[in-house]
């Protein structure tokens, strides 16, 4: 039985009983443990898992109106299966107490696909997420999830969207298919779909050899896997990603990177990456939202941030300065940096004049293109030059360049 067909069923009850295991550690984490920052929430939430909400420990039959339809249940079609937006906000805005402004009217809508969430540490990423979950209230504005209202039905929308939250909520002492399981189980799965599906999801993040050993064993790599496998298990139609690639190496995070490519590409389903890493944005999403200290800096798609820019990029293996010095002379109006040189490109009679220069030089011409914009650009307030050399995009962080 599969999943739409396990919720569907009006004959079929699920009991949800307590594994005390889980339930009892990961609730006794606390306003300062790792599942809650700042006591901006008065929940514990792992993946699609509301433990302090008795509703969720509760038996509870899944009739014609459990189905993925429509927000009433009437077999309609949602708004992002339907090619409309996936996430709207209006003005949304969210104040904790000692005047401090999380999001400030904020407006947006997010399509369909890869979608990267950016911003510096604090700029209102995570409260954004939990907010759309239902975790937190807005001081003022609304957001919708597939045209659902978040504040007024987000037991609703947590059925449809799978959560992978930044910081290590896993309890050691289980193993990763005993967790995903109870995952399944608490999203509304029966018994035995409930299995299949855990042991699916963790094979589609490659933790299939490894499902039956204790998460406690497991590497930082490992135990990512293991919450991106419980945000698959109820089969949403969104999946909200905190920070996926938080804590690992370069090759721990180009595998997380084409994990969440492929659930994107080939599953079908709508992904919210929130990343401080412009590189990791710029390589796997297909629109980019963009906000800083709660406001929306631009929303686009990632083509137009990283489409070519009007300027030439000039790289010589020696004599860069000379290069530089000559280019000025003639007119060309370049912009040294530390390993190359930007020329504006007026017309293509620019590209016959650098290379007139470079012959007369001389020099050992390594590379001439057009130099391509970036996210980076967006906090940077510039065409992407920099003084200090051209930037590592594969590592660097929003914070570094404000």
């Amino acid at each position: 039985m599969s999943l739409r067909q396990a919720r569907g069923n009006p004959t079929t009850k699920v009991r949800m009983g307590p594994w005390s295991v889980i339930q009892n550690r990961i609730a006794s984490a606390g306003p300062e443990g790792p599942c809650e920052r700042s006591g901006e929430v008065k929940a514990t939430v792992t993946g699609q898992v509301i433990l302090n909400d008795p509703n969720f420990m509760k038996d509870t039959g899944t009739g014609p109106q459990g189905g993925l339809t429509d927000p009433g249940g009437t077999g309609g079609t949602l708004a992002g299966d339907a090619g409309g937006s996936v996430i709207e906000t209006q003005l949304l805005t969210k104040r904790y107490p000692g005047d401090v402004t999380a999001l400030d009217g904020l407006t947006v809508s997010v399509a369909p696909g890869i979608t990267g969430l950016i911003g510096a540490n604090g700029a209102g990423k995570s409260t954004l997420i939990k907010i759309l979950l239902g975790l937190l209230k807005p001081t003022k504005g609304r957001a919708t999830v597939f045209a659902i209202d978040s504040e007024k039905n987000a037991e609703r929308i947590r059925t449809l969207i799978g959560y992978m939250p930044e910081h290590d909520c896993l309890p050691p002492d289980v193993t990763a298919t005993e967790f995903v399981t109870h995952m399944g189980r608490m999203s509304g799965l029966p018994p035995t779909a409930a299995k299949e599906r855990a042991a699916e999801s963790l094979r589609h993040v490659g933790l299939h050899e490894e499902r039956y050993r204790l998460v406690g064993t497991y590497s930082t790599g490992m135990k990512q896997r293991v919450k991106l496998a419980q945000a698959l298990v109820g089969d949403p139609r969104l999946l909200l990603l905190d920070e996926p690639t938080n804590g690992l190496d370069p090759a721990g995070r180009g595998a997380m990177l084409d994990l969440i490519s492929r659930i994107g590409t080939e599953f079908g389903i709508s992904v919210v990456v929130a990343s401080h890493l412009l590189g990791e944005i710029e390589r796997i999403c297909d629109h980019v939202v963009a906000i800083e200290a709660g406001r929306l800096l631009r929303a686009d798609t990632i083509t137009s941030f990283t489409g070519a820019s009007r300027m030439l990029r000039v790289e010589v293996d020696e004599g860069l300065q000379a290069l530089a010095d000559e280019l000025a002379r003639r007119g060309l109006g370049p912009r040294r940096q530390q390993r190359f040189v930007l020329v504006p490109l007026v017309s293509d009679a620019t590209y016959d004049a650098v290379r007139d220069v470079v012959a007369d030089l001389r020099a050992p011409l390594s590379r001439l293109e057009l130099s391509r914009h970036s996210v980076e650009e967006l906090f940077r307030g510039s065409d992407g030059a920099d003084a200090a050399g051209q930037p590592d995009y594969a590592t660097t962080e929003v914070s570094d360049v404000r």
